[in-house]
């Protein structure tokens, strides 16, 4: 029988905490993120600027950054315990990997490490936690940590991110045997044996943490982020106020076939993808096997009946090949992602 601290050594992180990304033009995409997504600046710090959700617990969750072009910095994971901490740490520094700590805004001590294929992980326990109790951005329910936004589809918290890499299968085995996260379903193409899809948990959430198959010879790179919304008629909502306000609707509304989630795509004005996400399923099975899905069975379109824009294999920053999607790969660039060393030289 498996005791509490070998538990502890398998599980060692909660929840997805914050995302850091660049923007060319840091100031255009805050103004995006608080008057159309409904995020509140909480702090400058060093030219970037940090962002919160209404209803996550800590002081914040997209840090701006400035930069050449759209990336992402970091993805940042809160441990179970203080000991999850070192622990992971310890981990990371055994599968060969060499970490930094440092002391972040209202994280403190921390850990901070590439992994093998370029994605920069922060790892931390101490968090700043927010509770508004008086004034006018009080909520009235004691669990909220302030009042809702008044912006129309506001999300309540960060959901999850989606990289893209050269290898779902090893990436996903890597951060599962290294951190914990279970894996709970990828997607295979019909007509070849590669998986270009792979979802990862470390809590009950169908995933907060998305692999996409990369084409391209830059590693590092991310597909999208994603914030979640109470309901679908909030996410409905969101895509009609973003239309009437001039953004477009990149794709969506409509529902994942992994995690049976509610789904919008669009872009902020770096260029950056981002998602909406309600609904979907909760899974609390500890000895989970994750399942197989193929294109064809719906992975990513839940009714089978609407066509990906092209868009969607655009991850970033900007490279020299695209990205699959979580739907599969669209006929036009199945040449490159089948054999991207012939089609990069790297052969």
């Amino acid at each position: 029988m498996r005791s509490p601290k070998d538990s502890m050594m398998t599980t060692p992180l909660a929840h997805l905490s914050y995302v850091e990304i660049t923007s060319p033009d840091v100031e255009a995409s805050v103004d995006f993120y608080v008057d159309q997504v409904g995020l509140t600046v909480v702090d400058r710090i060093d030219g970037k600027v940090y962002l919160r959700c209404w209803g996550d617990y800590y002081k914040y969750s997209v840090i701006v950054a400035p930069g050449d072009e759209p990336t992402l910095v970091t993805a940042a994971w809160r441990t179970s315990s203080a000991e999850a901490l070192e622990q992971a740490a310890a981990r990371v520094e055994a599968a060969g990997i060499t970490g930094e700590w440092f002391d972040g805004p209202a994280i403190g001590r921390a850990y901070r490490f590439t992994g093998p294929w370029g994605h920069t992980l922060t790892l931390h326990w101490d968090v700043e936690r927010v509770h508004v109790t008086e004034g006018d951005n009080a909520s009235i329910y004691p669990d909220r940590p302030n009042r809702r936004s008044k912006v129309a589809g506001a999300p309540r918290q960060l959901d999850h991110v989606t990289i893209a890499t050269s290898d779902v299968d090893g990436f996903a085995k890597w951060h599962s045997e290294v951190l914990g996260f279970r894996i709970m379903a990828r997607t295979v193409l019909d007509e070849a044996p590669i998986s270009v899809f792979s979802v990862l948990t470390t809590n009950e959430k169908s995933h907060d943490l998305g692999v996409v198959l990369d084409g391209s010879s830059r590693a590092g790179r991310v597909n999208h982020y994603a914030f979640w919304v109470d309901t679908r008629e909030e996410l409905l909502i969101a895509a009609d106020v973003l239309m009437e306000n001039g953004y477009p609707i990149e794709y969506g509304p409509s529902i994942h076939g992994i995690g049976e989630q509610n789904f919008l795509y669009y872009r902020e004005p770096s260029s950056l993808r981002i998602e909406l996400n309600t609904g979907g399923y909760r899974n609390y099975v500890p000895d989970w096997q994750p399942n197989t899905w193929r294109p064809s069975q719906g992975s990513n379109n839940f009714y089978r009946n609407s066509a990906m824009p092209m868009s969607m294999t655009e991850s970033f920053p900007p490279a020299d090949g695209p990205s699959a999607t979580e739907e599969g790969v669209p006929d036009e660039i199945k040449d490159a992602l089948f054999n991207p060393y012939a089609k990069h030289g790297q052969g």
